[in-house]
């Protein structure tokens, strides 16, 4: 009998969770809901309806080259999303994970929306939070911006602690619906994780930033000032203080060339096929 259901964000952490969970015996009444989308990007507008699922799904054809210009259809995850949750039996109670990015609070907001008056116990917990409360010292210490980023041996730790959280209330339960609501009003594709709101910010918002970044870094000797787009994508992602992943900065440094910011040395099909440099002249 499934007595717990976790529900969180991407296939790493939940890869992360699953093996934990079999480390305790516990994959016989402790289960898993994975949330596949990134939700930190591409429009959300009406997500709610099939014309707002085939615009998120047209959006990352277009726009994001790795992994989702074949095989991403949002109506499929939606679909299963929905299936997954109509599956919970009553009595489960149901640990949703998040922490503080963009992705997995909007995931969270989702999944309180989509739940609405489903009589289980509902708690939530952050394992990242856990974790840095939990081993981080003046001396030494890291700031996790996603759960996948947690280290298996931590992890263990947050799962031991899944009862600490207390419930949700219905009052929680309808604001956090609410604020899916107002998401699912905007049409931007980019969002960040500001003052414990998800905020909606220009999809250009971190192409000054990209380019700081590509000022600072030394191309190698002998290839005309020319630097590899993953060397680029990598240093963006390792000192941004938000989660998104590599595909949505490797998107950006595409729509630089196109603009003519940068040029480009390569085949822009994949960050490893192709360098790039500020435009001379």
């Amino acid at each position: 009998m499934d007595t717990h259901i976790h529900i969180l964000c991407g296939d790493s952490f939940g890869g992360s969770v699953k093996q934990v969970l079999k480390e305790f015996g516990w994959t016989d009444t402790h289960k898993l809901i994975i949330l596949r989308e990134n939700y930190a990007i591409g429009p959300l507008e009406q997500l709610d309806t099939p014309v707002g699922r085939k615009l998120r799904s047209d959006w990352f054809r277009q726009n994001i080259t790795e992994n989702y210009n074949v095989s991403y259809d949002c109506e499929e995850e939606y679909t299963e999303l929905l299936d997954n949750l109509e599956q919970i039996p009553e009595q489960a109670k149901i640990i949703i994970w998040t922490s503080g990015n963009a992705c997995e609070q909007t995931g969270l907001r989702l999944i309180a929306h989509l739940l609405g008056n489903r009589p289980n116990e509902i708690i939530v917990r952050d394992a990242c939070a856990i974790c840095e409360e939990l081993f981080n010292r003046p001396d030494a210490y890291i700031n996790y911006y996603h759960s996948c980023e947690i280290p298996s041996d931590k992890l263990r730790e947050a799962l031991l602690r899944i009862n600490d959280g207390s419930s949700l209330t219905a009052v929680d339960i309808a604001r956090l619906s609410q604020e899916w609501k107002e998401i699912t009003r905007q049409s931007g594709v980019l969002r960040i994780w500001h003052e414990d709101t998800v905020l909606e910010v220009p999809a250009d918002y971190y192409d000054s930033y990209l380019l700081e970044k590509l000022d600072s870094l030394q191309p190698p000797p002998g290839d005309d000032g020319f630097l590899k787009s993953a060397r680029l994508v990598g240093e963006a992602i390792g000192y941004c203080d938000q989660y998104f992943g590599d595909a949505y900065f490797e998107h950006r440094v595409r729509e630089l060339i196109y603009s003519g910011v940068l040029e480009i040395k390569g085949v822009p099909t994949a960050m490893r096929f192709y360098s790039i440099r500020r435009r001379k002249g």
